[in-house]
């Protein structure tokens, strides 16, 4: 009796143990990147957020969103393998939006957890003000 026992307490703790390195598992070297004070003028940037399958299965990015219109999220559309290395790149766009900025890029894949959160941010300097373009003649 004690034997069967011992054997269920056995089998209950295994089996999720088990599952976790049958599933995929999203690992990112980084989860927030910071890019410091850049000019607007000198247009947008990115980030390249990497990371490894490590674990037993192929990994699916099912969908990645950003936060607001201003940041554009892409991706490794083929599977991972065990292993294997992917990405998400974030592309932020400072036209218009001088100051300081954080926004997230949410990626939905088959890993466990499903679902993860990567964060972008930094200052933007703004554009210098011009004259409009006018040409004023010196007075004389």
């Amino acid at each position: 009796m004690k034997r069967r026992i011992l054997l269920f307490c056995l089998a209950v703790f295994m089996v999720p143990l088990m599952a976790q390195t049958v599933q995929p598992k999203i690992s990112f070297q980084e989860n927030t990147h910071d890019f410091g004070k850049f000019k607007e003028a000198d247009g947008k940037v990115s980030h390249k957020f990497e990371f490894v399958n490590t674990g037993g299965s192929d990994l699916i990015i099912q969908n990645v969103s950003a936060s607001c219109g201003c940041t554009a999220p892409s991706w490794t559309r083929e599977p991972v393998p065990p292993g294997g290395k992917g990405f998400v790149a974030a592309t932020y766009n400072p036209a218009g939006r001088p100051g300081a900025f954080r926004k997230y890029v949410t990626v939905i894949s088959n890993s466990n957890p499903g679902s993860v959160r990567l964060t972008i941010a930094g200052e933007v300097e703004p554009k210098p003000l011009g004259h409009g373009g006018a040409f004023w003649p010196a007075s004389g």
